[in-house]
């Protein structure tokens, strides 16, 4: 009786898949409405719409770093009716902010990373160092003196920039702002040294020459930004991105998860929505869920540490 019901059940999954989905979907944003998630969330969307024949309704739950927006999709149906967008605050926020009102390797499954944006480390255009060898040699010799500026505590660029610390072994002092706005202002008039942010929110004062670049964070040169160092040619296995990525909750049938993710890497691959993403600054990746979720696994464990080791705390 068992054996037959299980065949029953392995048949029925294909089948399950195809039918997805069958009612409109809700897809979760964890920030307000106008901003670069959202607008990725809403392209998306409208694409998945398009190829599902079913609304996918964009809703936006702003609040507490994504943990609001984050815990209303652990918490809701698992039957491929929710989606939720998630950055790089997913990884950060369980040794960030202690205890979570959910867990993120149990009630969350990871779907598709969506795409990169890539992090950069930039100076005043007047300091007294043009690479990362010279920053770090300067930051020897003046401990404690150099400053750099995020776009706020907690965020991939603060972490981004204390890993930096860690692994070159110098002392800077984090100035958070509230927004990359801010902070480049007083990076460019020369109140803070230093500033680590999303190249395509700094890349408008690069260009300008108020900002110069010391050295892109990612592991590798990005297709669109070649003509760059990367901290990683200094300190080798250095490898920082922003990034973008679609979860569910946590039992979700996998055909479901497996089809949300074929067709979402169709969608990120239409030539009219690749070359929007990369005009926003983003490398297009729509990874399966497998390899999601081993990025997942492996950048919680490297923020934890680089957390706990700097004694980091969210404001």
């Amino acid at each position: 009786m068992l054996l037959r019901f299980l065949l029953l059940f392995c048949l029925a999954l294909p089948a399950l898949a195809q039918e997805y989905p069958s009612k409109p979907v809700r897809l979760v944003v964890p920030f307000p409405p106008g901003g670069p998630t959202d607008i990725v969330g809403r392209m998306v969307a409208t694409k998945l719409q398009e190829a599902w024949g079913q609304p996918v309704i964009v809703e936006n739950k702003p609040g507490a770093g994504t943990v609001i927006g984050t815990d209303a999709v652990a918490k809701s149906a698992p039957d491929g009716g929710t989606i939720g967008m998630v950055i790089t605050a997913y990884f950060i926020n369980p040794a960030l902010r202690g205890t979570l009102p959910y867990d993120t390797l149990k009630d969350l499954a990871n779907v598709t990373q969506l795409v990169a944006q890539h992090v950069v480390l930039v100076a005043n255009a007047s300091a007294p160092f043009d690479t990362l060898p010279e920053l770090i040699a300067y930051a020897k010799k003046n401990p404690g003196k150099v400053a750099y500026a995020s776009p706020g505590t907690g965020t991939s660029a603060h972490l981004a920039g204390e890993l930096l610390k860690q692994e070159a072994g110098i002392d800077l002092v984090h100035v958070p702002y509230k927004g990359s706005g801010p902070a480049q202002a007083d990076v460019v008039a020369g109140r803070v040294e230093l500033m680590v942010d999303v190249f395509h929110s700094a890349k408008p004062q690069i260009e300008a020459g108020k900002l110069k670049v010391i050295a892109l964070t990612a592991a590798e040169r990005p297709v669109n930004i070649k003509h760059y160092p990367l901290v990683a040619e200094t300190l080798p296995g250095f490898n920082v991105t922003s990034l973008f990525g679609f979860v569910v909750p946590a039992a979700t049938p996998k055909p479901v998860i497996a089809k949300i993710q074929a067709d979402t890497r169709k969608v990120l691959y239409q030539p009219e929505v690749k070359a929007k993403l990369e005009t926003m600054g983003m490398e297009v990746v729509g990874s399966t869920p497998g390899e999601f979720d081993a990025l997942v696994r492996a950048e919680l464990a490297k923020w934890t540490k680089v957390v706990q080791d700097n004694h980091i705390h969210a404001d």
